[in-house]
């Protein structure tokens, strides 16, 4: 499962730009600012959702020109070569075609699996529930597409009886249809993070690895009944008072222990969160190979900066085990010399991106 050629128009600073390359990880350098992460950003839009900057579509368009942009892509998956395009015109919301054919997002999701971490994630242990959450969808929707959909038809209903609360109505005949739509989809949700959770930690165990390993639980708010249309009708007074619906999987929050310590990820250090993100990143990319007979496609922006060089060794000795396509990017050449020949390399130069003629091989 690898991307062989990316072809990028009107792409934040990219005006035009095509790279080919082979299944090998590659490395991609250059001074800041000179459009990098824009380049694995585009990468990340060949998977469901907004990217790893989880920017609106109106936000990618390179300005001042403003014409709308373009990601397109081929691609081998499955033995095959497709061919993706994503796109977005001004005013108008992104879409998908596979094949010249017409397709959703989560079609995406079922033809190439892509994991990222970029370095807006390094706080992912001390800030909020909701950044955690997303982390959790991302690695149970790499392993259960259809999570996707599930959570789709969830936020759907909640976000419908939301609206009957915050307008006071009282009758519960509009809210029945919705509370068994929310439960149903809360509990497959629920179901699919319990078992992405359960798939991570075995793929941590089944493999020695140079990063720390994580024991991850899943924790819903305190004394939160189960979610059923049930506990969602007999809480509607509780809801209406706050104009929201305050139990369901989209207030579950991760958490994790760093085993050898014995110590929360919170409480850990700064070096420590990186290298327990980048050991659950390596342990999803495992069970997904365990899983579809195929690593996925890894996003890891800015990752070896933050690394020492043993740590950096163990990162690119475990990617190669994997036999993953990893695009990494970094300011300098030689924060990649470890990976020798296993890696192709690509030089970009700041203020090339306008002129269409971004990427070289270095």
């Amino acid at each position: 499962m690898h991307v062989t050629r990316l072809d990028l128009s009107g792409f934040r600073s990219h005006r035009r730009t095509r790279i080919e390359v082979d299944a090998r990880p590659v490395a991609i350098f250059g001074p800041n600012g000179a459009g990098k992460t824009n380049l694995i950003e585009a990468l990340s839009l060949l998977s469901p959702g907004r990217g790893l900057r989880r920017a609106a579509a109106a936000d990618l368009t390179r300005h001042p020109a403003d014409l709308g942009w373009r990601v397109g892509a081929e691609l081998v998956a499955g033995g095959e070569t497709r061919e993706v395009e994503t796109r977005a015109a001004p005013g108008q919301p992104r879409a998908v075609r596979i094949d010249a054919k017409a397709a959703s997002q989560a079609d995406l999701g079922r033809l190439l699996r892509v994991l990222w971490l970029v370095p807006a994630m390094d706080r992912l242990w001390i800030e909020g529930a909701e950044g955690r959450r997303r982390f959790l969808d991302r690695m149970t929707m790499s392993l259960r597409p259809g999570h996707a959909e599930a959570a789709l038809a969830y936020d759907k209903a909640m976000r419908e009886r939301n609206r009957l609360l915050r307008d006071d109505v009282r009758d519960p005949a509009w809210y029945r249809a919705l509370e068994a739509r929310m439960a149903a989809a809360g509990a497959e949700i629920a179901h699919g993070r319990a078992a992405a959770v359960a798939q991570v930690m075995a793929a941590q165990e089944a493999v020695r690895t140079g990063f720390p390993i994580s024991d991850l639980s899943l924790r819903d708010p305190e004394g939160a009944p189960p979610l059923s249309a049930e506990a969602l009708a007999a809480g509607r007074e509780r809801d209406r008072a706050a104009g929201r619906s305050l139990v369901g999987p989209h207030r579950a929050d991760l958490e994790a222990v760093y085993r050898a310590k014995g110590v929360a990820a919170a409480s850990c250090s700064t070096g420590e969160q990186k290298a327990l993100l980048i050991s659950l990143i390596l342990a999803n990319a495992r069970a997904l190979k365990a899983q579809i007979g195929a690593a996925p496609v890894l996003l890891l922006d800015e990752v070896a900066a933050h690394l020492d060089a043993g740590r950096r060794a163990a990162l690119y000795d475990e990617i190669g085990a994997l036999g993953c396509q990893a695009w990494m990017t970094g300011t300098g050449a030689g924060l990649f010399d470890d990976l020798g020949a296993r890696a192709q390399r690509l030089s970009v130069t700041e203020g090339a991106a306008a002129e269409g003629s971004l990427v070289v091989p270095a």
